[in-house]
């Protein structure tokens, strides 16, 4: 645990005091929790620990750590609320909130990565738009239109309408931001 993270801090100390229930109490408790109520709300509470050790578990995956424990207390509850309907023994319990809670960890740290990636590309296609955009302007001496730089790069007119709407309104942010610096009175 980094000990310079106070909300990681704050979480744990949450997780800790929530010990595991013994066998006796979780068999008296998980009839009555595969509705929200009193006794789920019971039953999850001390699976916080197994939330926030297989949230630790991953935090070297490009996910913050505090994120997917966030995550991992949403899957803890619908686990027990999953195993409760089901009838599911005392006993194992604790072991199928982990699988649900890893389980719905690495999904959704591989949702993450995809988005990610997404971005990147959609960066380097914003960086191509835009070089091709100004190589047409100083060939042609015009701005060039969506059809000519659909052509130079091989894109859908599609594509090219997207990208260049991203690419004008991060100018148009871009400019409203540095137009505060700029002063006429000197």
């Amino acid at each position: 645990m980094d000990a310079n993270d106070p909300d990681l801090a704050t979480l744990t100390a949450q997780a800790r005091q929530y010990p595991p229930l013994g066998l006796d109490e979780v068999a008296r408790l998980l009839p009555d929790s595969a509705v929200a109520g009193p006794a789920q709300a019971r039953l999850v509470q001390h699976q916080l620990t197994v939330a926030l050790d297989q949230a630790l578990a991953r935090r070297e995956r490009g996910v913050d750590v505090v994120d997917l424990y966030q995550e991992a207390t949403v899957a803890a509850i619908v686990a027990v609320q999953q195993y409760s309907a089901r009838g599911g023994e005392p006993a194992g319990l604790q072991r199928y909130v982990a699988r649900v809670i890893g389980a719905h960890l690495d999904d959704a740290i591989e949702e993450a990565e995809l988005e990610r990636k997404s971005e990147e590309a959609f960066v380097r296609d914003a960086e191509t738009y835009e070089a091709a955009e100004v190589s047409l302007r100083h060939e042609l001496g015009r701005s060039a239109t969506a059809t000519e730089i659909a052509a130079l790069l091989e894109w859908p007119e599609e594509r090219v309408a997207v990208v260049a709407e991203a690419v004008n309104n991060a100018r148009e942010l871009y400019d409203s931001e540095i137009v505060q610096y700029l002063d006429d009175s000197d």
